[in-house]
């Protein structure tokens, strides 16, 4: 009887079970079909690992729009903005500003609430065209920080709000002192917004 293999067929006395020879196979094509499976293996393996590589550096999902400086107060808390919508991106306008103005990096007591569409501090012109808005900021306090969380509708041009934001922001609303940074990114249909000190180390 007859033990295939990929490279030998193997010719066994029925009876006693001793080896009679070792013979080539007869099939063609045996070793190209072998050859084929290993390279597609290898080419899906690949792929994966390609595509794996690729999503490492774009894991945050934000945009980009305006680059925050590292090691200040602003890229902390755009970075805790990106790894919320990272756990869930649908999750709503409140519960992110409740989650970033709770961030240990804040050293003042602060809050955040719902806001609509229309005057917010911070903006010299009205703020509209947003589904979904909260502000968190501090709850008494001189210290010029304000951050807002915007939800757009899936169809709005999300870019055009970020840059309306960016025009109409004025870092000194709060009177007699000065935000020392904006922060605007989105991720997906959410908008991020901050201005504040780069650090509140007294």
């Amino acid at each position: 009887m007859y033990l295939a293999s990929f490279y030998v067929k193997i010719l066994v006395h029925e009876k006693t079970g001793a080896l009679l020879r070792l013979q080539a196979p007869k099939k063609e094509g045996l070793l190209k079909k072998f050859i084929s499976c290993v390279l597609a293996f290898a080419l899906i393996f690949s792929l994966a690992a390609c595509q794996n590589s690729s999503g490492g550096s774009a894991k945050s999902g934000l945009a980009g729009f305006m680059t925050a400086e590292e090691d200040t107060l602003g890229k902390t808390l755009l970075d805790d903005f990106a790894s919320r919508m990272d756990q869930d991106s649908s999750a709503s306008a409140l519960s992110l500003a409740e989650g970033i103005i709770a961030n240990e990096a804040i050293a003042f007591m602060g809050a955040a609430m719902e806001v609509e569409p229309g005057f917010l501090s911070g903006f010299q012109t009205d703020i509209t065209d947003f589904q979904e808005g909260a502000v968190f900021a501090p709850m008494i306090s001189t210290i010029p920080f304000v951050g807002y969380i915007f939800v757009l509708e899936d169809s709005a041009d999300v870019n055009a709000f970020a840059t309306n934001l960016k025009e109409q922001c004025d870092p000194r609303w709060n009177i007699c002192t000065e935000a020392e940074q904006t922060v605007i990114d989105y991720y997906g249909n959410t908008v991020f917004f901050l201005m504040c000190p780069k650090s509140l180390e007294s």
